[in-house]
């Protein structure tokens, strides 16, 4: 039977950083590598929000990115 193990983990934050001419929100996102694997939802939840207090901009997405391995 096939197995997936986790390999990686990655934070993705997104923050609106101002307006296109057009309107339309502009953003940006930063990436953090090397999360901990066995990082739980609440704790990059709080890594966020601390680092949303210390940001100009607002925060508007918090994604996790796992790449997984699979093998048999």
């Amino acid at each position: 039977m096939a197995q997936a193990i986790l390999i990686e983990s990655k934070l993705r934050l997104t923050f609106e950083t101002g307006m296109k001419e057009n309107g339309e929100p502009l953003f940006k996102s930063k990436t953090f590598a090397n999360i901990n694997n066995n990082a739980t939802s609440e704790q990059l939840y709080q890594f966020s929000n601390a680092i949303d207090t210390l940001s100009a901009n607002p925060l508007v997405s918090v994604q996790r990115d796992d790449r997984y391995r699979i093998i048999n």
